[in-house]
């Protein structure tokens, strides 16, 4: 038998994404236009990881001369990532309009204004690391269109109103991860046949954990009961929390949190005291809300200092929040720590 006979006989024995898609809307009655929509998305990321792939070779590597709207030097593949998201040829007539982390304002499909749905996204997440070959990944949240005059404002609802959030992450294996409200399910691509295959079936965080993910570069800005907390973790068993710990950063968003996802752990970009981070540095809409919701849909907890993620009322589409998620019992300890610091 060959290799790609395997593949086939080994897909033929788990569900596709459609075939999942179809089984949740008539288990939980789900929006046939929204199980679409995903779809949509999941085609998207297919191409995306194409490109990605690619790298040197298809000449997708490097910055260009330009920022986007939150200051940072856009890579190729962000502008790349962009274009293939918004590209309205393809879009369900079920989505309304776009909002990307790239763009300044938001992005309404051609005679589709009042369509139910509205789409979030960050194209290309840990676009720093896309030179130096680290995973990276797009995220993604859906909202219901309040069909009232469709603006700016029109977005701008607490992470919890979510419908569906997710991300792709482009490493060894392409995958899908994302929820509907009801767990949170893994598809792997299989490259070869071009289809999403579930591979992970109600992903669940462990309550407890010996792992954190943080920058500690800026541990000389952090506030008092961030300090504290890694001070104690770095103690170890002689410490406050009498276990020993590991730290792992890679500096992309959707690989430290796909690694917690899939064995615990808590990640930390909270607020310091750079005047440039007292409001945060991760965006509410397109970063911290749709992984929030998929981590607690997976039994994990998601705050900011220590305010519930997913209660923020935005204010401005691209609002900046600190995030600290992951493990339920980890995080409730942290939450503990910034009681205590007031």
């Amino acid at each position: 038998m060959t290799s790609q006979n395997l593949e086939k006989a080994a897909c033929t024995h788990q569900l596709t994404l459609a075939e999942f898609l179809h089984t949740e809307k008539e288990k939980h009655n789900l929006c046939p236009t929204l199980c679409l929509i995903i779809q949509d998305i999941a085609q998207r990321c297919q191409q995306i990881s194409q490109r990605v792939r690619t790298g040197q070779l298809g000449g997708v590597l490097g910055s260009l001369d330009q920022e986007n709207i939150q200051g940072e030097v856009q890579q190729k593949l962000d502008i790349i990532a962009n274009d293939m998201l918004l590209d309205n040829h393809h879009w369900h007539s079920g989505l309304a309009a776009i909002a990307s982390e790239e763009m300044d304002d938001i992005y309404v499909l051609n005679g589709q204004a009042n369509a139910p749905y509205l789409l979030l996204f960050d194209p290309l997440d840990g676009s720093s690391n896309i030179n130096v070959n680290v995973s990276i990944g797009t995220i993604f949240s859906i909202l219901k269109n309040p069909k009232s005059k469709l603006t700016e404002k029109s977005f701008l609802q607490p992470g919890h109103q979510q419908v569906a959030a997710g991300y792709a992450i482009y490493g060894p294996q392409t995958m899908l991860v994302f929820t509907v409200g009801h767990g949170v399910y893994g598809f792997t691509l299989e490259p070869n046949l071009g289809i999403w295959v579930l591979t992970h079936k109600q992903i669940k965080i462990p309550k407890q954990t010996k792992e954190f993910a943080i920058n500690m570069s800026n541990m000389r800005h952090w506030w008092p009961a961030v300090r504290h907390y890694i001070d104690d973790c770095l103690a170890g068993k002689l410490g406050q929390l009498k276990k020993d710990y590991n730290m792992r950063w890679v500096a992309s968003m959707v690989a430290d949190v796909h690694r917690i996802l899939m064995r615990g752990g808590v990640f930390m970009y909270p607020r310091d005291q750079r005047p440039d981070v007292l409001s945060g540095k991760l965006r509410l809409l397109y970063e911290a809300n749709p992984m929030s919701l998929i981590i607690t849909q997976a039994g994990g907890l998601a705050i900011d200092n220590p305010e519930p993620l997913l209660e923020i009322a935005p204010k401005e589409l691209h609002q900046r929040v600190g995030v600290i998620l992951g493990s339920k019992d980890e995080v409730t300890t942290i939450i503990n720590y910034f009681k205590e610091h007031k």
